[in-house]
């Protein structure tokens, strides 16, 4: 052990102490013109060792660090690296490879910094020459640094490859974000620039194809008008019976198509609805808007049979005149309007009351297989008391009052039925002094 530091010191004393101690001297020479206390004390021979010790101790540790940089082993993980699969694509469909994996690179620092400066070919799985059926097969990653060690996540992958099969389909349209357009624009028509696609993929998975559609994209109509709006690059998705997509190749990827827009709109009256009873002794003897009509837009065939706009005036215990501000509900079908609030002024006057004898009953909803007449004379027809303002009750006329009973459900036998009244002035209440009649209904199978 003597002999051993003995060695160290004599190694150290020949190649560090001694040859740094030259330097000094000649450094003294050089400024030997300096002062005199730095120089006394440069001279002694105490300062000369622990000069010498001081720098030989840092020169080892610089030595000590650069040995362990080039020497210890470093890692560094890259995540999400594509891989790359090599088969015939023509023939076969794969399935089990994973889009990405990670791959850790071990080795000195200096060089794992080179490898992620460097462009690499990546991770590749080589299918060559595999048939039909399930396969376990290696990943392998491409670096230009040799140098380097690698691990991936996972190494090993399970394939299955299948023949490639085709089949016709034809294509039908779906609209998307057709809440985006304006409310008062309606697509009418989608024509695509072609019928059919072709579908190609393992053959379970065709089986499953319900429905190949082109997927129009409202939001991508700029500023959209009446007219005919052409679409290029409409993308094509094929779906399950249960609206999944079903992952097939489908050639060609896009479509073209030219999109129909139309405005359809159509102008009805406001029609204004008493609802409720009015204070005892009360009635309306006006009802009017500062709006007479409104126009309506929507799909064609929805607002076709809308003839009116109903609002409804709730006048419950309404003892006075007044006047609502009402905001218009858009009826099913309808996608806008032109107004959106009107004003009704609802005046109010005392209640008179007037009788119309002999108003013939009809009959609604009768099923067609059937007929009804009364079981007595006396249950053909009602008197009908009508109470409103005197100016409104004054006018009307027994052809404007009808009475009926509702026959929906009814079935052949003799039924005690109730008596409905109504009348074209909506101002007026309608009640009949006989509240119910009897009817023989008789039908044929």
């Amino acid at each position: 052990m003597k002999k051993i530091i003995r060695g160290i010191g004599l190694f150290f004393d020949k190649w560090l102490i001694t040859p740094i101690t030259k330097l000094i001297l000649i450094i003294l020479e050089v400024l030997k013109n300096g002062g005199k206390s730095l120089d006394k004390l440069l001279n002694k021979k105490s300062t000369l060792v622990v000069v010498s010790l001081i720098l030989a101790f840092g020169t080892f540790l610089i030595i000590d660090n650069e040995a362990n940089i080039m020497i210890d082993q470093y890692a560094e993980v890259l995540y999400d690296q594509k891989v790359t699969a090599t088969y015939n694509e023509e023939l076969y469909v794969v399935e089990g490879i994973p889009k990405t994996v990670d791959v850790t690179l071990i080795g000195q620092k200096r060089h794992i910094f080179l490898a992620s400066q460097s462009p690499s070919k990546g991770v590749a799985v080589d299918l060559t020459g595999l048939r039909p059926g399930t396969h376990k097969v290696t990943l392998k990653y491409s670096q230009r640094i040799k140098s380097l060690d690698y691990k991936l996540d996972p190494s090993q992958i399970t394939v299955t490859i299948y023949e490639k099969v085709s089949e016709n389909r034809g294509l039908t349209v779906d609209v998307l974000h057709k809440e985006e357009l304006d409310s008062k624009l309606n697509i009418t028509k989608v024509e695509l620039d072609r019928s059919d696609v072709i579908i190609k993929g393992a053959e379970y998975k065709l089986k499953k194809v319900a429905t190949v559609k082109a997927l129009v994209d409202v939001s991508e109509l700029s500023n959209p008008t009446e007219g005919k709006v052409t679409l290029k690059n409409v993308p094509l998705v094929a779906y399950d019976a249960d609206g999944k997509v079903v992952d097939v190749e489908i050639v060609p990827k896009k479509v073209g198509a030219v999109i129909t827009v139309t405005s359809p709109k159509k102008t009805v009256p406001i029609k204004l609805i008493p609802k409720g009873e009015l204070a005892f002794g009360k009635s309306i003897s006006s009802l009017s808007s500062n709006v007479g009509e409104v126009t309506i837009y929507g799909d064609e065939e929805e607002i076709k049979d809308i003839n009116s706009i109903d609002v409804p005036i709730d006048v419950k215990d309404l003892d006075s005149s007044k006047t609502y501000t009402i905001t218009l509900e858009k009826p099913s079908g309808v996608t806008e309007l032109s107004i959106k609030n009107i004003t009704v002024k609802v005046n109010v006057d005392n209640s008179v009351t007037k009788e119309f004898n002999d108003i013939a009953i009809t009959t609604e909803n009768l099923d067609s297989k059937c007929k009804v007449q009364a079981s007595s004379e006396a249950d053909s027809k009602v008197v009908v008391v009508v109470s409103g303002s005197s100016s409104n009750v004054e006018v009307i006329a027994a052809n404007n009052i009808k009475a009926y009973i509702d026959l929906k459900n009814y079935s052949a036998g003799e039924h005690e039925v109730e008596v409905k009244v109504k009348g074209d002035d909506l101002k007026l209440n309608y009640t009949s002094k006989i509240k119910k009649v009897k009817v023989v209904i008789t039908c044929t199978s």
